[in-house]
């Protein structure tokens, strides 16, 4: 287990019986947050603390001159009352401070983890290096130098055994390279120049050969560096509906500071008077202090659950496109599928041998090395087809370029094993031609295994007499990966559109899709029919999210509102997306998109509780602290708290308190379900709604059967 795998089961752990442990080792940074400075960046809680550092001035005068009653607003209400007020305020400003540092020490051992592998590593800086070299040659002179000090463009050489100093682009050589410090994968992994593969990352380990890289970083600014900083916190920006949420908040702190100035000139009006600690506290009770003080960790522990995935987030907006995605477009290969097709049957075309036809298959992918060749010769050995040595026969390697593989015999004979279209090529070239009745019965076969989803391979032989016959069609099946139609499902009922892009056939596109569950797809694609596809989705008013791993991706990931790029990928994809999976799991997009609902919904539904809590506490302490001046006020003090002082206390202290005792679920998140959005928003109303309204009475009323028992309330 790597130490970053290790630092996610710790982070774990801290969200059941380990969290008492981190509050605790999180105060001395909630106590380093008191800094104004700091503490005007939140508005809500800034109210708190300016009204904390009234009382407090106010609590010195009380003390300094204790029978001046005009400081005290009356005398009977004790000097004492003034400093527990301010006490359980400043209580209130550490508690939402905390809130938010236990949300960053979280990460913080992620980070500490991160930092052994930003060692001074060595590097081996070479000059003159041109493209056309020869990669075999030892280049030479090369200097050796700190990582830290080179500078985007510079070239290095890594030898086997050797740390990779700094991110880049293999621009010649092949390599296995040991990513488990930054993935937690053990599993080393092949990294090679000229493909989408050649992005390498600092801090990651050649296990063999050798590669020349180019460094793509800026200094300061690694993938490691970036990560860091994300796991502590330090670039978390607030995110467009966080600052929505903050100017809502402001100006319910604006209207309650309204309300509270009126209440004692209206109580002059009955030759009654509020004092100072009293007013100060009704405002600290009716103000979103909850929702204020938990916002800030909401967002950072949805970035943390996000680095628990192995997800690095370049942009809090990203998390929260996320959670309101209404399109996911899906690369089949790998995605949706497992990628490795496999041959699940041979079809002999009429008038041919079945074995024959088996054989000659087999034959035709010996020297096939990709994993459909292989199937097709497992396939053949489970039949007991025996495959005798042939020794003077010429194999024909699959390529790209041909798109077949085959076997020439010395007798003359040749059989081809391919796509439809490259075997009809193959035909035309040799000059000959198949009949009509074997040709229809040929297509017949290919359109039926193309319209169930699987991939035909076309097996043909030109016999010793120059006749060319085709002898039937190798059915390769490309494996759904399972649960995906549940989870798909699962997506459909949160209102969003799952789309499959894939290079391959309508028919086969559509036979896939269907098996899999997915609402749309999009067949013999190209990376312009991503980017067209995107951009009128997004114009209809949707949010898009995708995956991508090359170069030709990096259009479409930047287009589209979430775009997760492959860790294995280039770095013209990582760039271009605002996520970046260190696992390379493309089906990891279905996850984001949960995570990133869950961080919404959580949100929404502490805003709610906060807002119901604050109008409840309104209409719990009211009554109790004017029905004195307003006998009639009486009967709605339904909980019959003891006295105006005693209402006061009780509700600074349970609005305090009740910070505390959320933080676990900030942190947690709210359970998700996939459910439509009617279903959730009226699920949380009577959880969080109606949960919000009751909570302060029932608080409220146990505090005071306590409060009450302190001389002088």
């Amino acid at each position: 287990m790597s130490d970053s795998q290790k630092v996610v089961l710790q982070g774990n752990h801290a969200q059941g019986k380990g969290l008492s442990k981190l509050l605790l080792k999180s105060v001395p940074d909630a106590l380093r947050k008191f800094d104004p400075r700091y503490e005007w960046h939140n508005p809500v809680m800034f109210v708190v603390w300016v009204g904390a550092l009234l009382l407090t001035v106010l609590g010195v005068f009380q003390s300094l001159f204790p029978n001046d009653a005009s400081l005290r607003g009356g005398s009977s209400i004790p000097i004492s009352f003034t400093w527990i007020i301010a006490a359980w305020l400043w209580a209130t400003v550490l508690f939402a401070n905390l809130a938010e540092a236990v949300a960053e020490g979280r990460g913080k051992a992620q980070a500490a983890a991160l930092r052994n592998t930003r060692t001074a590593t060595p590097a081996h800086r070479v000059h003159g290096y041109k493209p056309e070299s020869d990669p075999d040659v030892k280049i030479t002179p090369a200097i050796d130098m700190e990582s830290s000090e080179l500078q985007q463009g510079d070239v290095v050489v890594v030898e086997e055994g050797e740390t990779i100093p700094g991110d880049g682009e293999i621009v010649s050589g092949i390599a296995s390279v040991d990513e488990s410090a930054i993935t937690g994968e053990s599993a080393p992994v092949i990294r090679e120049s000229g493909g989408d593969r050649s992005a390498v990352t600092g801090g990651t380990t050649v296990l063999s050969d050798r590669i020349i890289v180019r460094i793509t970083q800026k200094p300061g600014e690694s993938f490691i560096e970036k990560m860091i900083a994300l796991v502590e916190g330090a670039n978390r920006q607030k995110t467009p509906n966080e600052i929505a949420l903050n100017v809502l908040l402001s100006s319910l702190t604006i209207i309650f500071l309204v309300v509270v100035l009126c209440l004692n000139p209206m109580a002059s009006l009955q030759h009654a008077q509020v004092t100072l600690t009293v007013l100060i506290a009704l405002l600290v009770c009716l103000i979103p202090t909850t929702i204020g003080a938990l916002l800030s960790a909401i967002g950072i522990a949805g970035m943390d659950r996000m680095v628990q995935h192995n997800v690095l987030v370049t942009s809090g907006r990203a998390i929260e496109a996320a959670g309101d995605v209404t399109t996911l477009l899906l690369d089949k290969t790998g995605t949706i599928t497992y990628g490795n097709r496999q041959a699940s049957d041979f079809h002999a075309l009429p008038g041919v041998d079945h074995t024959e036809m088996v054989k000659a298959a087999a034959l035709s992918s010996l020297s096939d090395s990709t994993a459909e060749g292989k199937s097709i010769v497992a396939l053949a050995a489970k039949e007991d087809i025996s495959l005798s040595t042939l020794p003077d026969a010429t194999p024909v390697p699959f390529t790209a370029e041909t798109r077949m593989s085959g076997l020439d015999l010395p007798d003359g004979r040749k059989i081809r094993k391919g796509a439809a279209s490259a075997v009809e090529a193959w035909i035309a070239q040799e000059g000959g031609g198949i009949a009509q009745e074997a040709h229809d019965a040929l297509q017949d076969r290919v359109r039926a295994i193309s319209s169930e989803g699987g991939t035909p391979l076309v097996v043909a032989e030109r016999t010793t007499d120059g006749a060319i016959v085709a002898l039937g069609v190798i059915q390769l099946k490309d494996i759904v990966k399972n649960g995906l139609k549940e989870r798909f499902a699962d997506l459909r009922k949160m209102g969003i559109r799952t789309v499959m892009v894939t290079g391959d056939n309508p028919l086969t596109a559509k036979a896939i899709a269907k098996e899999a569950g997915v609402d749309d797809f999009i067949a013999e694609a190209k990376p312009e029919d991503k980017l067209a596809y995107i951009a009128a989705e997004q114009a209809k008013g949707k949010l898009v999210a995708m995956t991508g791993d090359g170069t030709n991706d990096a259009p479409a990931l930047a287009q589209s509102d979430v775009g997760v790029a492959m860790n294995s990928g280039t770095s013209a994809a990582k760039e271009a997306g605002n996520m970046v999976d260190l696992d390379s799991d493309p089906t990891k997009l279905i996850d984001i998109v949960r995570i990133g609902k869950q961080l919404l919904i959580t949100r929404g539904a502490l805003t709610t509780f906060s807002i119901a809590n604050d109008l409840a506490k309104y209409f719990a302490i009211i009554p109790a602290m004017f029905m004195s001046n307003f006998p009639g006020l009486g009967v709605l003090n339904i909980m019959g708290l003891h006295s105006s002082l005693s209402a006061v206390l009780s509700a600074i202290i349970f609005n305090a308190i009740i910070i505390v005792a959320l933080i676990p679920l900030a942190l947690r998140g709210v359970k998700y379900r996939a459910e439509d959005s009617e279903k959730i928003l009226s699920r949380n109303l009577k959880i969080y709604g109606l949960g919000g309204i009751i909570a302060p009475f029932i608080g409220i009323w146990l505090i005071d059967v306590f409060v009450r028992m302190i001389p002088g309330f």
